[in-house]
């Protein structure tokens, strides 16, 4: 099955497109295969599909590569498709999906994957998703689709239940696991922790020296974590080299650390006594305990918002620093270093008929979790071979635990429900099924709200 043939939609991501198109063009498995590029943001394309000419030459890699700004334009015969979409303008909207509950008295305590905003989110991304799906089934039905787009759960959902195609989400998410624990046994691994990491929040200075640790833990150790994306549990621990169970270690030296790190997981950890492993930040959106507007819980846990801004100038940045690699003005070391999203990964095992075994792939559920939804998307180990990406069998997980799990998979069976059909009734279901929801007339108010201000966003609730 090699060379093949691969699509990125979203290639023009300063983040996601750069790294995805420098990994697989990295790859010497990958190497004469047809390389798509497509985006709507014509000049980003633009600069990205000149990089990839320059990496072509420089890099040898022998790739057909073509650029396209329509995405029903280059699928043909694909075999991968990765995507990685968003309406714009992010920041402007993810700041609106947060500000308008708040009129009516409700705050989030992050608004991207989970609350209200986790609705309003999903419910955009999901019209220009299934437009690619539609297309994908009748030219490239059997094309495994890499889905990077979030928030996750919800836009799997929508792939698996409405569409023939196969989908696996994929998320770097359990690398913030990989740095708790291993910030937790740096003493007993022998992981130096840099200096300046005060939590798991969305810091960008903070980023890559959590990263550092991440990279060095996954060497020693190995997290078996299930449950639904950005809302996964650790189930086992285990030292690489002796095969030992470092998970009662693990706890000892947890309880030890500054209590003001990450506060609402050690919470959650000492009351349901396993560890969520996605950080509060991501954490906080499907727990009914943060935010009551009383006793203001997102004080007490220092749970902060994006940083909508300070995100923005750094996608510039980023932008910048791409059109100098692509004008032959700063030279490609970096780019070596790119670290993969897993993408590459699968395509190379499925396609070159490997054996790999992948920490996390977001997946129907055929078993998987037994006490949670079969069909339902469910994020576990998994194994990628040339038969394909078979999710690994945890057995069940903590039935406390399940039960918030499976009150967050009915809020996404109707999310993706209302926004697939331009269903109202059942987008007001989803909002009252919402932990952050506690009146019906405010969850009216804020769908209502939604539905207005999105409405050229959401056509589908208007016809």
């Amino acid at each position: 099955m090699l060379p093949t043939k691969i699509v990125i939609i979203g290639a023009g991501s300063a983040v996601f497109g750069l790294n995805t198109i420098a990994t697989i063009m990295q790859s010497t498995m990958l190497h004469g295969s047809q390389l798509v590029l497509i985006d709507q943001d014509l000049k980003a394309l633009d600069h990205m599909y000149r990089l990839a000419v320059r990496l072509n030459q420089e890099w040898d890699t022998k790739m057909q590569i073509s650029a396209h700004s329509d995405h029903t334009e280059g699928l043909q015969e694909a075999e991968f498709v990765v995507m990685a979409i968003e309406v714009p303008p992010r920041e402007e909207l993810w700041r609106s999906d947060f500000e308008i509950p708040l009129r009516y008295g409700v705050r989030q305590p992050y608004a991207e994957n989970g609350g209200p905003g986790g609705f309003a989110h999903a419910s955009r991304n999901i019209n220009p998703v299934m437009k690619i799906i539609r297309e994908m089934e009748k030219v490239c039905p059997n094309a495994w689709l890499v889905n990077f787009t979030n928030p996750m759960v919800r836009i799997c959902d929508a792939i698996h239940r409405y569409s023939s195609i196969n989908v696996v989400g994929l998320c770097h998410q359990i690398l913030m696991g990989y740095t708790m624990v291993g910030m937790a046994l740096s003493g007993d691994l022998g992981i130096e922790v840099p200096p300046g990491i005060t939590s798991c929040h969305a810091s960008p200075e903070e980023i890559p020296l959590r990263r550092k640790v991440a990279l060095k833990a996954l060497k020693l150790i190995q997290i078996q974590a299930a449950g639904l994306n950005h809302f996964t549990w650790m189930l086992k621990l285990h030292n690489l080299q002796n095969k030992q169970d470092i998970y009662p270690l693990f706890a000892n030296r947890w309880a030890a650390m500054d209590p003001e790190f990450e506060p609402l997981t050690r919470r959650i950890y000492e009351i349901f006594g396993f560890f969520p492993i996605s950080g509060d930040e991501h954490l906080c959106e499907y727990l009914p305990w943060v935010s009551d507007p009383l006793t203001m819980p997102w004080k007490k846990y220092k749970l902060s918002l994006y940083d909508w801004e300070t995100w923005s100038r750094m996608r510039e940045k980023d932008r910048a620093y791409i059109v100098e690699m692509t004008n032959n003005a700063s030279n490609l070391q970096n780019l070596h270093e790119a670290e993969s999203e897993g993408a590459k990964e699968i395509i190379e095992n499925i396609a070159g008929k490997g054996n790999h075994y992948h920490l996390a792939v977001n997946l129907p559920n055929s078993g998987q979790i037994t006490n949670l939804p079969l069909e339902a998307i469910v994020e576990t180990p998994g194994m990628v071979t040339g038969e394909g990406i078979k999710g690994e069998n945890v057995g069940s997980i903590p039935e406390s635990i399940a039960e918030l799990c499976r009150r967050e998979l009915e809020v996404v069976r109707l999310n993706v429900d209302a926004a697939v059909k331009g269903d109202r009734q059942a987008a007001l279901q989803c909002l009252l099924f919402d932990p952050v929801i506690t009146d019906l007339d405010t969850a009216q108010n804020i769908l209502d709200d939604y539905l207005l201000t999105y409405r050229t966003h959401l056509p589908q609730f208007w016809n």
